[in-house]
Order: structure tokens, then sequence, then C-alpha cells
């Protein structure tokens, strides 16, 4: 049972003011936080009694408990490093036991339930040494994840920023979707080239690669990103964000981040949830998550997670509609390995307009309401996204481990859509971009790697040895149109116009990519408060393009990347029992298409991340801090030849003497600050510029400024103590500088532009009431001061591209819990 004890209300407010002079390790040292010796564990899920016994076994420790005590229960085992007392409550997580210290070792008790309190189970999260998984945690960190390098490492041992947003802070915050999850994440910002085609950008580059469980999908390319960069998070236990160059495991990319979804698990106990959503302009969602054993000692786990979702929105005419499905079974096939195969589907109909809203020809904004929709009652974006995977672990005698996975995903796309498009000499007529298009994309992921530890010099290293594939097969058909209707900006019918079909057949591509890695980590133990990792990767890169444009004959593009090495290093020296600094040096490739003057491929861009931190880890983990400054280095970037420099060959040529250089710094708090009070908060400043470029005219000047530089995101929660325990509350602040675009209209001679969206603030509340064990009822109020403002603006006057973010709106939510 969790119960928070009544606090003084000057015992809270001293607490809090220590904490925020920087003396949280003096709350550090308080008893229930005392350091234990920490040791790492991979139990498998199974009977109570049996992961008990194995874990009094490894851990050299006796439990004395009867037969009755653990008969039919069942646990999930035991991931991740811990001290006694943590790991414990962790193999115990859900039942109402206890594991209490004797003369003799430990002895297994029950726990009452306090007179009149909510039992709310019987395992607090504080003082706990978080695990892997952060469903039921209650916790807003986590404990050893394997996004960076593949070794299991805490976020405090990773000598890069890493950001978690785990179950608990997507359910506090109502976080349904990626683009929700990364809009709360510090150091992530996003731009949408229309309401469904978000793209995200981490210290100034494009995200181009998502992963799941480990495994990547490729979105380097903008129609593959219109298929897979929206996932519905029902399926997800939590999101790794590791910012930065991440090529040792992702391999081809920018330097910006590895966002790691990893997907729920089946439980050793069974557990059945059931949500329903209401909110404004008739949303509506629910959620059913059923899990468990499938047979009498828990060697066959299964999960099934079920939603659907339908809303309207702030804007005419625009509607939704989600569903999602999702299953996954885990089998023991003997004590030392797991076989896991699951399917998912993700399938959204949308009817929304293609582009935005127009802004003056001189960039001024046209002061159009937020319900404005310039579009037409027929238009469509429809993906369909389904994923089947499979993992298989072998754990042997000598604490290595053998990982075999792989998933296969096939998207869909069909969309009708217009944007609204300056027309005419002057740009005064506004007309119609009609679009039509069907996209259909299949990804492969591939990953094979051993760990475990090794001797050397007298003391124990680890070690990581590994191979991966990816494959990608595109196909695309379309066409498009420009209609000059003499559009009323002001007064548009969307029902005006009759629907329209094009032949599809007037634009093709096909594209092939592949990309073969192999690769190596290691941890050396330098001395004990001295660690150093080292890693390299050898890859392989191959794409194949061919498009056809109406009668013109194909064009292509064929390039590869042979042998292609990607380094990884990092230090982190321990200060204290709770301080770490690190250094860190990784980079990144991106091939390029561009020609050189004889016909090949100019080399891959080489994205060079250099980053120094310090980070802090408090009550055993529960609290992380960060702070981190960072150079990254955008090289060998395609660069345009005068015609002289070129051939008859190829008379449009580029050599790779380009460089991009983006500088800033991150400071990072996240997990439990005092018993009940959780806090996710960040700020981060980035900014990128020219260093060199085809047009010198650019050098020194910002290189994406319709991305804010400096942003501050922060969420938080508190449980309120004693006879309130019932109760939390909670709220979250965002703040970004202004961001614009310029230029020079082509419309219009001698005419400039400048779209600009001022810095702005917004403000959510959130309201928890649990009204008993099994029933959760939540309120969410966001944008509580009805701020309108764009969450993305255009990068010209020629097409509408400025969308508003939502104004104010709520969401009820309950959850039934069984």
């Amino acid at each position: 049972m969790f119960s928070p004890k009544p606090f003084k209300p000057c015992r809270a407010l001293t607490l809090a003011v220590h904490f925020a002079l920087g003396a949280v390790p003096l709350l550090a040292a308080q008893p229930l936080q005392a350091q234990q010796q920490i040791k790492r564990y991979d139990i498998p899920g199974g009977p109570l009694g049996d992961v008990l016994s194995r874990f009094a076994r490894e851990s050299g420790l006796a439990i004395s408990f009867n037969a009755g005590q653990v008969a039919g229960l069942a646990s999930a085992g035991l991931q991740g490093s811990y001290a006694v007392q943590e790991g414990f409550a962790q193999v115990l997580r859900g039942h109402a036991l206890q594991a209490q210290a004797s003369s003799d070792g430990y002895v297994l008790v029950e726990v009452p339930a306090a007179n009149g309190a909510l039992e709310l189970g019987a395992t607090s999260i504080n003082g706990q040494m978080l695990g892997s998984i952060t469903e039921d945690s209650g916790s807003y960190t986590t404990g050893p994840m394997q996004t960076a390098t593949k070794l299991p490492l805490t976020i405090r041992e990773t000598p890069q920023s890493v950001t978690v947003i785990t179950r608990q802070r997507m359910d506090d915050q109502n976080l349904r979707s990626l683009e929700d999850v990364l809009k709360s994440t510090p150091g992530m910002s996003m731009t949408k080239d229309g309401p469904q085609r978000p793209t995200f950008y981490a210290r100034g580059f494009t995200v181009e690669n998502l992963m799941n469980d480990g495994l990547s999908n490729d979105l380097s390319h903008y129609l593959s990103r219109d298929m897979n960069s929206a996932p519905d998070m029902a399926i997800y236990d939590h999101v790794e964000v590791v910012r930065g160059a991440t090529g040792l495991m992702q391999g081809a990319g920018t330097p910006s981040a590895a966002i790691n979804m990893v997907r729920k698990r089946p439980t050793a106990d069974p557990r059945v949830s059931i949500t329903a959503s209401a909110g404004s302009w008739d949303n509506y969602r629910s959620e059913v998550d059923a899990s468990g054993p499938l047979n009498d000692n828990a060697t066959l786990r299964g999960r099934v997670v079920t939603a659907y979702q339908t809303r309207n929105s702030f804007q005419d005419v625009t509607d939704s509609e989600r569903s999602v499905f999702y299953a996954i079974g885990e089998a023991d096939l003997s004590d030392n390995s797991t076989l896991t195969l699951g399917v998912s589907n993700q399938r959204v109909n949308n009817t929304a307009t293609w582009g935005g809203l127009p802004t003056a020809i001189d960039g001024s904004d046209l002061h159009l309401s937020r319900k404005t929709y310039l579009g037409n009652d027929w238009e469509y974006w429809d993906q369909d996204n389904t994923t089947v995977f499979s993992r298989l672990d072998y754990r042997f005698d000598n604490d290595w481990k053998l990982l075999l996975a792989a998933s296969r995903t096939w998207s869909d796309l069909k969309m009708l859509g217009t944007m609204t498009e300056r027309m005419g000499d002057g740009g005064e007529v506004f007309g119609q971009y009609l679009g039509q298009y069907h996209y259909d994309d299949e990804q492969s992921s591939y990953d094979a790697y051993a760990s475990g530890p090794f001797q050397l010099l007298g003391r124990t290293h680890e070690l990581v040895v590994g191979a991966s594939r990816r494959e990608l097969t595109f196909e695309g058909k379309g066409n498009y149109s420009d209609d000059a209707i003499g559009m009323d900006i002001y007064n548009w019918d969307p029902g005006s116009l009759p629907k329209r079909e094009l032949d599809l057949s007037y634009w093709h591509q096909d594209r092939e990519t592949s990309q073969t890695g192999a690769y190596l980590t290691t941890r050396f133990n330098l001395a004990d408060d001295l660690k150093l990792i080292l890693g390299g990767r050898l890859d392989w890169y191959d794409n194949d393009t061919s498009t056809r444009n109406g009668s013109r004959a194909p064009t292509g593009s064929d390039y590869s990347v042979t042998r292609h090495v990607t380094r990884y290093a990092g230090i982190i020296y321990d200060l204290d029992v709770h301080h770490s600094l690190y250094a860190s040096y990784t980079d990144i490739f991106k091939p390029q298409s561009e020609l050189d003057a004889a016909g090949a491929a100019i080399e891959p861009m080489e994205g060079k991340n250099y980053e120094l931190g310090i980070k802090g880890e408090y009550f055993d983990g529960s609290l992380n801090a960060s702070a981190a400054v960072f150079r990254i280095d955008q090289q060998n970037r395609a660069k345009t030849l005068e015609l002289n420099e070129c051939s008859a060959l190829v008379p449009s040529c580029a050599e790779a003497a380009g460089k991009l250089r983006s500088e800033g710094i991150e400071l990072e708090l996240n997990g439990t600050v005092l018993p009940g009070w959780e806090l996710g908060a960040g700020y981060t400043f980035a900014q990128v510029k020219y260093v060199k470029d085809s047009n010198p005219a650019n050098e020194g000047r910002l290189f994406d400024t319709d991305i804010p530089r400096h942003v501050f995101k922060a969420f938080t929660t508190y449980q309120l103590p004693g006879e309130l325990q019932r109760w939390k509350v909670g709220g979250g602040l965002y703040r970004q500088n202004q961001i614009y675009n310029k230029g020079n209209n082509f419309y219009a001679t001698e005419s400039r532009y400048r779209i600009e969206q001022e810095a702005y603030t917004l403000v959510d509340l959130m309201l928890n009431y649990q009204a008993s064990e099994h029933l959760d009822v939540r309120l969410n109020l966001n944008n509580v001061f009805d701020k309108k403002y764009y969450q993305s603006i255009a990068g010209n006057t020629g097409y509408g591209g400025n969308l508003y973010g939502d104004p104010r709106n709520f969401m009820l939510t309950t959850r039934w819990s069984f």
C-alpha cells in the first residue's frame, strides 16, 4: 500500500527551497535512500515462489516464506540493476506482500491496509530502484535503457543527453500520439507541412529514424515520413530520446536524435484496464488493455491492447477516426530463453486539407479565424500501418546474452487534398493546388547481438557485438493540378466545389534502400569511479530511385556508400555518489544523391557531435538531473559548383564542401522530487548556422529560422498528503522564442516577405481523483489562457502553410483497472 505520510507545510517549503538552491544531495542522504550494493539481474517472469527463490540465490541472501503465501501468484521477474530491497519491491509488485529484514535474512509478510486509507498497491515507488519498464512505477524517469549503445545503461551512465517520457507521464499529461510526446520532450521541435505531416527536429536537424524496441524505421524521405510519423501511444510503455549523433545504433541519418518507442510487454499477473475519454470538439476515445499468464506457471504470457478514437476539430470540416490493435505474446522456452511474437495495426482516416492558411504578400498575418478551413469537404488523408515483430532472448550461464530481433512494417497512404495557392502575375488571386497520391511503403529491420561481461587486468568490463540490416521498398503514384478559382478566403464554402479525381498514372516513383552494418561497443571499468565507452560501426548503404513525370523520360538516382566507419567514444567520471561528469564524441553519416563533375556521387554528409555535461542521480535513481553543452558540425554538405567547374557529362554538379554548425546547452530534471511530487522539466538553447555554403551570403546566418532556439518545457504533478491523498494536481508550461521565415517573393518583383510567430507561452492544468482502488478519474485542461498562435508557419507566401495551435480544450478520462 502506498500512503504518503502527512508533512508540515513549512517543512515542504524548506525542502523545496533547498532543492531550488541545488541541495538535492542533502535530500538524497536521508535514511530512506541509504546506499546499498547494486547487482544486475535478468530473472524471467513466472510463479512468484520460483522468482523469489532465484532472486535470493543470485543476490546471496535468504528469504523465508510458506507455500500458502505465494500459491497461485505470479511475478513479472526482474531485469536491470537493483539493490536488495528495491529488487524485492519489483519482484513483489502488484501483491500485498513485502520482504522484511530479520536476523536470518528476510521474511515474507503481508502488507495490511491502513484504516480509512486508500490501498493503491503494495509497492512504494519512493526509494525504489527503477527498472527498464515504467508501467506501474508512478515515476517520470526510468532505470537502464539501451538506445544509445545497446549496453543497459542508466541515464547517469549514458554520456549523452537523454530524456524518457514514461507511461505515467503520458497518462498524466494525456499524451496520445508521438506528436504529443515530442511536443513535451526537452530538446525536440516540430514543423508541419500540413495538418498530417509533422517533421521532428533536435539540435536543429531533422529526425530521420524512428525506433521500435531498438529496430529502426527509415523516415529520411519525406514521403515515407508522411506514412510513419504519427504512431499512437496506447501500445507503448515509454519513449526514450537520445539527442545528438546516434550513428552507432542507427547507421545513416542526421545528428539530431534517436527516438526509441518501447512497447508494452505481457505481465505474469492478470490485469485488465478500460479507459474512456471525452473532450472538446466531440473528442471521444476508448482503450482496452488486457494482460496476463496463458498457463498455470506463467511461462506463456500475452497482452492485447485496442484503442478507438473519433474527433472533430476547432477547424471547420476537419475530423479524424483512429483505430489501434496490438497483440503480443511471450513464451519461456526454457529457464534461459524467451520468445516474443507480436503484431500491431493502426488505421487513421482524416478529413483534412493538405495545407494551411495563407499570409499577406508581405508575409504579415491575415487574421483569419482559427476555425477557417480553405479546403473542400471531400478531401481525405488515410493511413494504414501494420507491423509484425519477433524477438528471441537467450541467457547463457556466464551472464552473456544473445538477442535476435526482426520486424516488418507495411504502410499505405491514400490522399486527395488541396492547399491554398497564390496565382497570377501579382499573386493577388487565390486558387487551389490539388493533389491525389497513393503510396505503399514496406520496411524490414533485423538486429542480432551478443552482450556480456569479460575480465581484463583484474576488472570486469562489458562488451556488445552485433549486426543489423534495414530494407525499404517504396512505390508511389499520383497527379496534381492548379485551379485559379478566385477564392474569397474570408467567406469560403468548403462544399461549393464538386469532388475531383485525377489520373494517378501521371507521376510514379519507385525507391529501394538497404543498409547493412556491424557494430561493437565496450565499456571499460577503468576504476571504480571512471568508465570509458568505445564503439564503432561499419556500414554498407545502397539507394536506387526512379521517378517519372508525365511523358518525360524517367529520372533516377543510384548511389551507394561502402564500408563507412562510424565512431563512438564517451568517458564518465563519478564525482561522488550522486554526480558524474562526462564527455563524448559521436558521429553519423547521411548519403547524398548529388554528382561531382566526373559523374560520381559525392561523399556522404557527416555529423560530428561533441558534448560535455554533468549528471546527477538522487533517491536511488528516482530523480535525474543533467546539464550539457554541445557542438555539432555537419560537414560535406552538397555545394553547387559553377557551370565552368562541371562538365558536359554532368552540367549541374556539386562538391562535398558545405558545412553547418549547431551549438547550444540543455538543462533537464526528471523524476520524484519529494514523496508524491513528480516533475519533468527542461530548457534548451540550440542554434544552427551556415559555416560554408554555395551562397557565400548565407555564411554566418541561421540555417532554420522557423525552429525555435529557446524552449522551456515542464510538467509536474503532486499527490496531496494525508486525508486528501486521493487527489493529484498538476500543470504544464511551454515557452518558446519568436520564429520566422523571410525572403524574396517570386510573384512580385522587388518584393520581400517576412512570416513570423512571436514568442508565446502555453499553460496546462491537470486534476486527478482516485475514486477507489480500481477507478481513476482525470481532467486535463490545455492552453488554459486560450493563447492564439501558429504552431507552424509557412516557408513562403506562395502556398498556405500557417497552422494554428489548439485553442483552449479539455479531456475528461476515466480508467477502470482490475
